[in-house]
């Protein structure tokens, strides 16, 4: 490290320019801030990085993962129990990160969904339904999230009307149409574009899960299926189905990403804007009175240290990050296992997974057409959407199947029980089953722990000489059993599809890994509530400790849902730079009280 110099000053910093920070960063700087986005990771854009002609390359980014930050970068430690000992992680595992600017929003899948109102109120509803043993089981540490569906409802459908999403409406204003997810919360109107198309193993799908008295539906998913205009001028082109999404840019500009839907807007002859790339933020730097904060510390890409000076501090980084920050910083009490007192790092969740492999013989399910995020699920078995007095958890899984990844290479792995690994076998097998492969994937909710939590590590550090990130936790016995029940339910289907062989699979079976990506919806350790002693930050995602400071991505969720969090980070983004905006800028102080 050389060099100490101060930029000057703005009124906003952004930390992390993925959807969080991309959207913050427009909507302040379209009520007329000084805004900086500072970035860990270079400049990339669908031009140059991924267009058409090199989108579709399943060894280079798929394989080699070209577009995911690498391992240093993002070095945890992990450990099951508080008596082990934490260890660092030394490959990607769970931590799929994106490698510039845009993060994993530019190489996501594209699913696009809105938590369940009881995603929401998970503690009260489940005190209500099922008694307060249910909800205080020695193990399990629930609570509301400080804000219901419907407050966030006018957020999630701004967020879907910039990503151009494509699905179709269950529930308007509270009338169900029959026609889409008959269990998602009221929504204002339709989403910006029709649904993407039904293709052969959705098919399967639907016809087997309505026999069985199911209700499926088409996933709503990020990319555009006709021609589409977004609020903020930026024109997306229909999905061709190609199916490189998921770890793929989008050449053809139809799959929702920062890129694609906010930094054209943002950064066209934006006189309010300036983006710093290459650039770790070490620090937040707070002020005498330590109720408030001047701005950030960062190392460029030369070395030198620099200070970022700001009225108004966003951390929309990666979860992980947004929570090491607040621990480097001193902003929040650390979290203490033993007593449950303490909010930063508090309450790390997973995605709960299980579901089934299946194979079908002489179909045509041509998984070489496809969308990340295309394909058809029950919500049945989700959330609380069933009735759980005679189960022993809380809580469920989205239980879909998918229409994507007809990646050759990845897929020459995904062959029955017993089929030979090499040789002509194994060349009959894949020449066959290729065509008839499919999955049950249930994405399931996850449920906080006493002693699932994040803290910084005592011996492992980065680079810079600052300690790594320590995740302690291992899945709740409530999401173990929730994890079978779900599975079962998955096998009962893949039966009445057809399947002539399958293979089921649950994570939750074993101890939780880091080194296994059985997902990547990692959340929690700053999240978000009406009451200070339990949550890091109000609803508005706003540290009750420091005013200035805004803690903004799935590191504000309480407990996960089952679905992925995108849609929902999103609509907390535009709700919380709404309250800078309409409230904070005005007067800057608490907005809300504890």
């Amino acid at each position: 490290m050389t060099t100490r110099r101060t930029n000057p000053k703005v009124d906003a910093v952004i930390v992390g320019f993925g959807w969080a920070g991309s959207l913050m960063a427009a909507e302040l700087s379209r009520a007329n801030m000084n805004v900086v986005a500072i970035d860990r990771g270079p400049w990339r854009d669908t031009f140059p990085d991924t267009p058409l002609t090199a989108d579709p390359d399943e060894l280079r980014w798929k394989t080699r993962r070209e577009l995911l930050a690498p391992p240093h970068d993002t070095t945890l430690t992990m450990r099951n129990t508080l008596d082990q000992t934490a260890v660092p992680q030394r490959d990607f595992g769970i931590s799929e990160l994106g490698g510039g600017v845009g993060g994993q929003g530019f190489q996501w899948a594209g699913m696009a969904w809105r938590f369940n109102p009881w995603d929401f109120r998970v503690r009260s509803e489940t005190i209500e339904r099922y008694g307060m043993a249910r909800a205080e089981d020695g193990e399990l540490q629930l609570q509301d999230w400080g804000i219901t569906y419907a407050e966030l409802e006018p957020d999630y459908d701004r967020w879907e009307q910039i990503a151009g999403v494509a699905g179709q409406a269950g529930n308007l204003r509270g009338k169900l149409t029959s026609r889409g997810n008959p269990f998602e919360g009221p929504r204002s109107r339709e989403y910006p574009t029709p649904k993407l198309k039904t293709l052969r193993m959705m098919e399967i799908f639907n016809k087997a899960t309505s026999e069985m008295g199911l209700h499926p539906f088409t996933i709503p998913c990020a990319n555009v299926s006709q021609a589409y205009v977004n609020p903020l001028g930026v024109t997306m082109a229909p999905c061709t189905y190609c199916g490189f999404c998921s770890s793929y840019g989008c050449g053809n500009y139809s799959k929702a990403s920062p890129q694609t839907c906010v930094f054209p807007a943002l950064l066209n002859n934006n006189p309010n804007f300036r983006l710093i790339t290459n650039a770790c933020v070490t620090r937040v730097n707070k002020a005498a009175d330590g109720k408030s904060v001047t701005g950030v510390t960062y190392i460029d890409q030369n070395g030198s240290e620099v200070l970022q000076p700001a009225d108004i501090i966003c951390l929309t980084a990666f979860q992980m990050e947004n929570v090491r920050l607040m621990l480097l910083s001193g902003i929040g009490k650390p979290y203490d296992p033993l007593t449950s007192e303490g909010v930063v790092g508090r309450n790390f969740s997973f995605q709960t997974v299980s579901g089934a492999d299946l194979w079908f013989e002489e179909d045509h399910i041509n998984p070489f057409i496809g969308a990340g995020g295309l394909g058809s699920q029950i919500d049945d078995y989700n959330s609380d959407n069933f009735d759980h007095s005679s189960l022993d958890f809380i809580g469920g899984a989205g239980i879909l199947t998918l229409s994507r990844d007809g990646t050759p290479i990845a897929n020459a792995n995904k062959l029955p029980p017993g089929t030979p690994r090499w040789g002509s076998g194994f060349k009959r097998a894949y020449s066959n089953y290729y065509q008839n492969y499919g999955v049950l994937f249930n994405q399931g909710t996850s449920m906080p722990i006493k002693r699932g939590y994040l803290d910084l590590d005592p011996t492992y550090k980065d680079p810079f000489g600052l300690p790594l990130l320590r995740l302690t936790y291992d899945y709740a016995r409530n999401d173990r059993a929730m994890a079978t029940f779900t599975m079962n339910r998955a096998i009962q289907i893949g039966k009445r599809m057809g399947a002539s062989q399958f293979s089921a699979f649950n994570f939750a079976e074993k101890p939780f890994t880091t080194a296994i990506g059985a997902s990547n919806h990692t959340i929690g350790g700053a999240v978000m509530g009406a009451d200070p002693t339990s949550s890091a930050v109000n609803s508005y995602l706003q540290s009750w400790d420091c005013h200035n400071v805004f803690v903004v991505g799935a590191s504000a969720f309480p407990n996960n849902g089952g679905y992925n969090p995108t849609g929902t980070v999103g609509a907390l983004a535009l709700r919380a730079a709404r309250a800078i905006c309409g409230n904070y800028a005005r007067k800057p102080g608490a907005l809300q009280k504890g």
